[in-house]
């Protein structure tokens, strides 16, 4: 199957990425809201500049998506799963060690990110919180990269249907081969995994109702913030990315 285009569509989920600048700025800079300000005093070392990173990313993010001025878009306050301007924009964020996500679409949307290397006591985890059926092709392949794409497909899944992970992991049941199934059968839902500059990247989003897979989402690297972080619109850089899979999700019966 063909990979994604790295060209933004607004009829299809895009994903937008930057590596994270380690550089703080004294005050919150003038284009974030009081909310943002105000958070951004309470945290200081690398959650500092994770937020304002991912603060900046965001707007870049609508701005290259609906061709508006980055500075006139504008993420709701608190958990910043959608627009205030431009409207009828959704939006997802993950960061980790050093690199900023963000999904956009006009459907509802999750992504996460975890680091390609990272290697959680994930056999425990599994034990705990995954189903006998994952448990059984988890063992057997005894593969913790798997494990890592089964735990960012659940954390993109429970942020796209707006859940917590207490009570919540099994709603998504990942089987072997990645077959997909969920417990929202009026809704048709799609599931993309990428490797992208070392670290695994999965999107889960609302489909179009056409009943197969259709298109991979865009996915661009943008350049990292500028010191001060400031709104010019953003140049794109050369990515090292894979597709690893990309499926329907099926109603769990």
């Amino acid at each position: 199957m063909a990979g994604p285009s790295n060209d933004s569509n607004p009829d299809h989920p895009s994903i937008w990425l930057c590596h994270q600048i380690n550089r703080d700025v004294p005050e919150a800079p003038a284009w974030m809201t009081g909310f943002e300000a105000e958070t951004l005093a309470r945290l200081a070392g690398t959650r500092r500049q994770e937020f304002l990173t991912s603060r900046w990313l965001l707007r870049q993010s609508l701005a290259q998506t609906s061709d508006q001025a980055p500075e006139c878009c504008l993420p709701v306050d608190g958990r910043p799963n959608r627009a205030v301007y431009p409207e009828g924009h959704y939006l997802s964020l993950s960061h980790s060690r050093g690199l900023c996500a963000v999904g956009t679409d006009t459907y509802q949307l999750g992504i996460d990110i975890e680091p390609s290397q990272r290697r959680p006591d994930w056999v425990a985890v599994a034990r705990r919180w995954f189903s006998p059926i994952e448990q059984e092709w988890l063992f057997r392949a005894d593969d913790p990269f798997n494990f890592l794409k089964v735990w960012t497909l659940k954390e993109a899944w429970l942020k796209a249907t707006d859940r917590g992970i207490a009570g919540n992991l099994q709603t998504l049941e990942v089987r072997n081969q990645f077959e997909l199934y969920g417990d929202q059968p009026d809704q048709t839902w799609l599931a993309s995994c990428f490797y992208v500059e070392g670290f695994l990247v999965t999107l889960v989003y609302r489909g179009r109702d056409q009943g197969g897979p259709g298109s991979w989402p865009g996915i661009t690297l943008l350049e990292p913030p500028p010191d001060d972080y400031n709104l010019a619109l953003a140049g794109t850089q050369e990515a090292s990315w894979e597709p690893m899979f990309h499926r329907v999700i099926r109603s769990k019966r």
